[in-house]
């Protein structure tokens, strides 16, 4: 059995492979997207082509939509505005839906190898930073946040 261990990454500037490996070396069991909006104009990263592309190395997806940031703060986000988009996702983060998909989220990392996804490169300018810090906090475990190679 594995030890749950909590991994955050972005696909920005990468490719699907070099995505792949960065989960193939931490081992992650679970990839839980945490878009709001599971599309990408990049191939390999839509939700169906994601999780196909991923299953053929063992690792499972769910998309928790509720975690994903509200429209207003991923504009925030694009405009390089981070207060606001934090101030925007902890009041999204108070919602009933969220607090719901926070839940499964803590169930969902039990014990298991599990990797936040969202778009940015970076984890500091991301809402998933603020999940991961609840998770850690939540459940006493570490994170790691990955950054796969560059195309």
């Amino acid at each position: 059995m594995s030890t749950a261990h909590l991994f955050t990454i972005g696909y920005e500037q990468s490719t699907p492979s070099a995505f792949q490996a960065a989960l193939d070396e931490a081992k992650v069991e679970l990839l839980v997207d945490v878009r709001a909006v599971a599309a990408s104009r990049r191939p390999g990263f839509s939700k169906t082509a994601l999780a196909a592309g991923i299953a053929e190395h063992g690792v499972a997806y769910v998309h928790l939509r509720a975690l994903g940031t509200p429209k207003e703060g991923r504009l925030a986000a694009r405009g390089g505005d981070h207060d606001a988009l934090m101030r925007i996702y902890d009041a999204h983060l108070a919602t009933a839906p969220a607090q719901a998909a926070l839940e499964e989220l803590a169930s969902l990392a039990k014990g298991r190898r599990i990797c936040l996804l969202c778009y940015e490169r970076h984890v500091e300018g991301c809402h998933r930073l603020r999940l991961a810090q609840w998770m850690c906090e939540r459940l006493d475990i570490g994170a790691t946040h990955l950054i796969p190679a560059p195309f």
